[in-house]
């Protein structure tokens, strides 16, 4: 059986990028995991400042769709995502008791707007965020000091 997670309140949604997280990595406290993932997109120090001001989740998404992209984006953005991952999660220890306790089910990003990230509108899709979490997970799992 696999669970399914996408918005922030329903079940499962702390693993949402959007889901209230604070975490500290890439040198700054972040808010949520969208935001030091999109702001890893780029180079640029002013269009890092403004993701890393963004009152939501949803803004620092949309301002990351707008950056100077760094060159090899397409290569990295995978390790980058579980970096933010693992950081949103090492550092919140509920959360990651909530992750852990999802066991060996399958994490599927259940959403229609993304194919890559989730399983898009058709549930064909990749979802690289799930198997990120899975591996994050099992990371957690498999190192068993966190109990």
């Amino acid at each position: 059986m696999a669970i399914l997670f996408y918005k922030i309140k329903d079940l499962g949604g702390f693993m949402s990028n959007f889901y209230p997280s604070k975490m500290f990595i890439y040198g700054r406290w972040w808010k949520w995991v969208e935001a030091p993932y999109q702001s890893a997109k780029t180079v640029n120090l002013e269009e890092k400042e403004l993701i890393w001001n963004a009152e939501t989740a949803r803004i620092a998404r949309d301002l990351g769709q707008k950056v100077s992209m760094v060159h090899d984006w397409d290569k990295i953005k995978r390790e980058i995502m579980k970096e933010c991952c693992m950081a949103k999660f090492l550092q919140n220890s509920d959360l990651r008791q909530q992750l852990i306790q999802t066991g060996k089910e399958e994490l599927i990003e259940d959403t229609p707007h993304d194919s890559f990230w989730g399983n898009g509108a058709d549930g064909t899709g990749q979802n690289v965020l799930g198997k990120v979490l899975m591996e994050v997970r099992d990371e957690f799992s498999f190192a068993n000091f966190f109990d």
